[in-house]
């Protein structure tokens, strides 16, 4: 009897974990169709061919390393063992130790939630560099990014590894507002410093010009989808849904993290008013993504209500960290940098609000770790291909567009003379 009941609570649990993941895959086309309207039609065809490329370098570096560096015996290394022997394992296990009520499922399950974290955390890359960047250096920066940078950092904090500066933080992150949101902005900030800003995005004189996007109806349609997927992003993080009071923390993490988006979209749309006195449709979408990215780090604990605020706080950061963005001359062209980093550290020094075991000085120092780690690593990374390659299109090929010399073909050629 005991046995049956942990094999359904094993099937519940790896079942939920991967529609979970697969609600997290689904957020790889949010931020292609969210990037791809950001972006001017000349460079939408190479965007999309980043958003696709980095996924597929994500998936393969985490299977080859990555995991086994975050947490000590990658799925790939190990050897690849079959459902059916990874099912015995846990079984023996069960019956050795005694069933505790724990999280259970398949390690498979787990590589595959774990995966497409990593892709998102490169996807907030993608777009901070566009328009400007070459493509095969971006591709070479997601091989390390993914395969390294990525997995040292989490194996400090979900790893669970001994470093004693993060464990005596008692660092806390739910779902990854610092882990995976500051971290992608963090390597976004150091490409974007070498890179450079957009030619004619800033006059002699300090002017800031705007560089409108191609489709907003896309970009529109990607914050939905990331909206849609951010419900495995956070509810995926509970672990295990195959008892009532984790079923109960899956809803309650679900009603936060739409309430938290939803607060996020009216602050940003009701400060975009007062400043620019009109409705100002990216600000309310990049509102939107800034109240999702706030709440994850601690979705289970506040009442609605107190998500909600905490979203609408992240709204109102948003709109005057991408205007600050622009007055210190770093160029974002779908304001990556603000919503992932400015607003995932915001995130994560709000935890203590609601979580007892959490300190603003543990998560303030934990914060700055990441940060730390990711930003260094990736301004060397980026300034050895800088070095050796060169990480920037040239100027002619940037008037031309990116679609013509990186991929060859446009997206739009029958608007295009």
């Amino acid at each position: 009897m005991q046995n049956q009941i942990f094999e359904l609570q094993y099937a519940i649990d790896t079942f939920y974990f991967l529609v979970c993941g697969a609600l997290v895959m689904w957020m790889a086309a949010g931020f292609s169709m969210l990037e791809a309207g950001l972006v001017r039609a000349k460079n939408t065809t190479e965007i999309l061919t980043k958003n696709v490329g980095l996924f597929a370098i994500a998936c393969t570096m985490y299977l080859i390393c990555g995991y086994h560096f975050m947490y000590d015996g990658g799925f790939f290394l190990s050897g690849l063992a079959g459902g059916d022997t990874l099912a015995a394992d846990a079984l023996a296990a069960s019956a050795e130790n005694g069933f505790d009520g724990d999280a259970v499922y398949s390690k498979a399950s787990d590589f595959f939630f774990q995966v497409v974290f990593v892709a998102t955390c490169m996807s907030i890359v993608s777009g901070a560099v566009a328009e400007r960047m070459k493509l095969w250096v971006f591709f070479a920066f997601a091989v390390v990014m993914t395969g390294f940078i990525y997995p040292m950092e989490g194996s400090w904090t979900w790893g669970g590894k001994a470093v004693p500066f993060i464990g005596e933080l008692n660092f806390k992150d739910f779902a990854g507002s610092g882990i995976v949101h500051l971290a992608g902005a963090s390597a976004a900030l150091a490409g974007v410093l070498l890179l450079g800003a957009r030619k004619g995005k800033y006059g002699r004189n300090g002017e800031v010009r705007a560089i409108p996007g191609a489709n907003l109806p896309l970009a529109t349609l990607g914050t939905f989808i990331l909206w849609m997927g951010w419900f495995g992003f956070n509810g995926g993080s509970v672990l295990k849904l195959g008892d009532i009071a984790s079923a109960n923390s899956v809803a309650m993490v679900f009603v936060n993290t739409n309430a938290a988006a939803a607060g996020g979209a009216i602050g940003a749309l009701i400060l975009a008013r007062l400043i620019f006195g009109r409705a100002d449709l990216t600000m309310l979408l990049n509102g939107a993504l800034a109240g999702l990215v706030a709440i994850t780090a601690e979705p289970l604990t506040p009442t609605p209500l107190l998500a909600t605020l905490f979203g609408l706080i992240a709204g109102i950061i948003v709109v005057f960290s991408i205007l600050l963005m622009d007055k210190l001359k770093i160029d974002d062209p779908v304001g990556a940098i603000s919503v992932h980093g400015v607003v995932g550290l915001f995130g994560v020094l709000i935890v203590p609000i609601t979580n007892s075991e959490a300190t603003f000085l543990g998560q303030l120092g934990g914060a700055a770790v990441i940060f730390f780690w990711v930003f260094t690593c990736s301004l060397i990374v980026w300034a050895v291909l800088k070095a050796v390659f060169g990480i920037r299109i040239s100027e002619e090929e940037e008037y031309e567009g990116a679609d013509l010399s990186e991929c060859g073909q446009e997206a739009y050629p029958e608007f295009v003379k």
